[in-house]
């Protein structure tokens, strides 16, 4: 009998060998062996590094190793066999985490640890990842007893389950709606792009003689569809048809996500109560940067309120247009008006459109520029390492990172292009392999660390490349962040190395600071070309762009206000069965964080994953925190000066050996004042956003 592919345990994952058939077997049989382990580990433990805290490390690396791999392909390759096998286990699971968690002789020798005249040879990394231990203890309900932690273990079983459940509602939702065009009429203003894709998903839906040319096409709400039909389509009922369509997804029949939405936030309540918080948002914060709910709402709102008229006054600036071009709905602008009057704004403003750029963003090409950034400015090297790592899907490679000196350290996997088939929206960085220095036969090994890249783009289609949006080309840029804090972090125990240990509030910097370098002009020179001619973007699309850069912005950042708003209304002030639904709380948040209200059967909520199915609930804020610390540290390069190359990598190693090194073992704060010198501010935000001046 062949070993079961999911208890290798270490090493790259083999993909190729994996089915959801292994998925109960292989999760049941670890677990048994963990339980064991973890029997072993209270027995004999010791509180000092060697006997406790690098046992429970492998420990966890096991779980995590496997269960990581369940997860990753929920994410990228799901399917009824492995929801189903995922369902079965995932109790198992949340049960064993939380008897670990709640292990009392392991908390307890932390506290001996923390006590012991080891602590004090402890470096700094170290110190944290044994505080953090004992943060997380405590927050994991260690100090529950009898009946009290079964209710809390009860409430963290339904809440995994309802998040699985919540998120495939929304995959579902989205795959259940299409539109089917089938004449000219109906495509009209369709860019030669749109008219492929959604050619193809004809095609893939049955219609196999389907064609750019004649059809029939159709239209889904995956956001490469979704996205660009609002923009371009002139059949404003069309228009309509599918903004309603994407709204109310997941918010009624067999997917409807409202009970499961009320649920979540009752369970988290209860949650909160039990460990003496207040709120959930209380109890989200305790492991935050942020000190408290006030402070998150006081920068909101100090965001808003210069974000709210500029909003105002854009969205007064767009009806005149749209009045100044005939437009019969100006009296009465509509949501589903928005996208294409504000793209045609655009257009007409800085006269260049989404479409005339992607012949110039082909993925080969933005990768290359992408890596010649960051040789420049962190000294690395990219390289492909296609055949050297097996794959979940053919259109996924593999790179390896090196050091100028040609010492690789680190990989990572890239998955470019939409499948909406089986793959979850939006864009995303994981964890496959955790950088950490371990001794094995009297040999001091490192094991380098290996990242998951996951963005959702048009794929190619026919004979042509991937030919990125410029938006498209931002989100690459921002994962790719995320991706080499993960990589190029210097600290070797894994409990704080990469994103570990960071505070979740300042994770987003790195990858929102690399945004800023796809503005900055030799780098998007080195990557703008034509994918036929091989010319050079032109010097008027480079000046535009960075005009466009802030058009709307007002309208862009009170959008991440309002959910941030709503969030943290939810799970701080919300009273379940009181006199104000769900629905209710946003339209009152809407008064002054919308210019345009919500339709009574916009049901966006049902399908915010962040909140109810990721990590960022009562931490959606995080964005415009981290936003905060990124724009104030490309401010740093800024001021050194982008065309000075000697400053440019000078400024980059000192972001390179603090930001993207030290991960979590100093607190961000720590981090960021290594790197900059003194604490935040919130000026390059607003200038970089245009809502202040230079």
């Amino acid at each position: 009998m062949t070993e079961n592919p999911l208890l290798i345990g270490q090493g790259l994952p083999p993909f190729e060998m994996m089915t959801p058939d292994d998925v109960v077997p292989g999760i049941t049989q670890l677990l048994m062996e963990l339980e064991q382990d973890l029997a072993t580990l209270e027995t004999y433990l010791k509180p000092t590094w060697t006997d406790l805290v690098e046992p429970l490390q492998k420990l966890q690396e096991r779980l995590t190793w496997s269960w990581g791999i369940v997860g990753h392909l929920m994410g990228v390759k799901n399917s009824p066999e492995l929801r189903t096998a995922h369902e079965t286990v995932q109790p198992n699971i949340v049960q064993f985490i939380n008897e670990l968690n709640q292990s009392k002789i392991i908390y307890q020798a932390f506290k001996q640890l923390r006590n012991s005249l080891e602590w004090e040879q402890l470096d700094s990394a170290q110190q944290r990842i044994v505080n953090m231990a004992l943060r997380d203890a405590e927050l994991s309900g260690v100090g529950l007893e009898g009946e009290e932690r079964d209710h809390f273990n009860g409430i963290e079983l339904e809440l995994a389950e309802l998040s699985t459940r919540f998120s495939n509602h929304v995959l579902d939702a989205t795959k259940a709606f299409s539109l089917t065009l089938t004449t000219p009429e109906e495509i009209a203003g369709l860019p030669p792009s749109l008219l492929s894709l959604a050619a193809q998903a004809a095609r893939s839906a049955g219609e196999e003689n389907a064609t750019p040319e004649n059809g029939p096409w159709r239209i889904t709400l995956d956001f490469p569809s979704f996205g660009p039909f609002l923009k371009y389509s002139q059949r404003r009922d069309l228009r309509e048809q599918v903004y309603r369509g994407y709204i109310s997804r997941a918010s009624s029949g067999e997917f409807d996500n409202f009970p499961l939405i009320e649920r979540i936030l009752e369970l988290r309540k209860q949650k909160a109560s039990i460990l003496g918080f207040n709120s959930y948002a209380e109890l989200s914060l305790a492991s935050k940067m942020a000190p408290h709910v006030e402070a998150v709402e006081a920068l909101l709102e100090e965001l808003r309120i210069v974000s709210y008229d500029a909003a105002q006054q854009e969205f007064e600036d767009l009806k005149a247009f749209a009045a100044s071009k005939g437009a019969e709905e100006t009296e009465n602008l509509q949501h589903w008006d928005i996208a294409f009057w504000s793209e045609r704004q655009r257009e007409e403003k800085f006269a260049f459109t989404d479409e005339e750029l992607r012949p110039y963003f082909a993925l080969p090409q933005v990768l290359e520029g992408l890596f010649g950034l960051v040789h420049r400015i962190f000294g690395i090297m990219i390289t492909p390492a296609d055949g050297q790592a097996p794959v979940w899907h053919p259109d996924v490679r593999y790179f390896e990172v090196t050091h100028e000196n040609g010492n690789p350290i680190a990989y990572f996997y890239l998955d470019a292009y939409s499948r909406p088939a089986e793959k979850r929206g939006g864009a995303w960085m994981d964890e496959c392999i955790t950088r950490a220095k371990f001794v094995e036969q009297g040999e001091t090994k490192v094991r380098l660390p290996v990242a998951y890249l996951q963005c959702n783009q048009t794929p190619p289609v026919d004979d042509k490349p991937s030919l990125m949006t410029f938006a498209e080309v931002e989100t690459l840029f921002h994962e790719f962040g995320h991706g080499l804090q993960h990589m190029l972090t210097t600290v070797d125990y894994a409990g704080a190395a990469g994103i570990n240990n960071v505070e979740w509030d300042a994770v987003e910097l790195p990858s929102q600071f690399m945004e800023n370098w796809c503005y900055d002009r030799s780098t998007l020179f080195g990557m703008a070309k034509h994918y036929q001619t091989g010319e050079t973007l032109p010097e008027h699309y480079y000046q535009k762009l960075l005009a466009a850069k802030t058009y709307m912005s007002g309208t862009g950042m009170l959008r991440q206000l309002h959910f941030a708003f709503v969030d943290i209304e939810l799970h701080h002030r919300y009273q379940l069965g009181g006199s104000e639904t769900i629905s209710a709380v946003r339209n009152r948040i809407a008064e002054k964080s919308m210019i345009l209200k919500p339709l009574p059967e916009d049901a966006f909520l049902c399908a915010f994953g962040h909140i109810f199915a990721g990590g960022y609930a009562a931490g959606y804020y995080s964005y415009k925190w981290a936003e905060v610390l990124s724009a104030d540290a490309f401010a740093a390069f800024e001021e050194a000066g982008l065309e000075n190359e000697n400053a440019i990598s000078e400024t980059g190693k000192r972001f390179r050996d603090t930001v993207l090194a030290l991960g979590g073992s100093l607190h961000p704060m720590e981090v960021f004042k290594a790197f900059r010198g003194r604490e935040p501010s919130t000026k390059p935000l607003l200038i970089h956003s245009g809502l202040v001046a230079a």
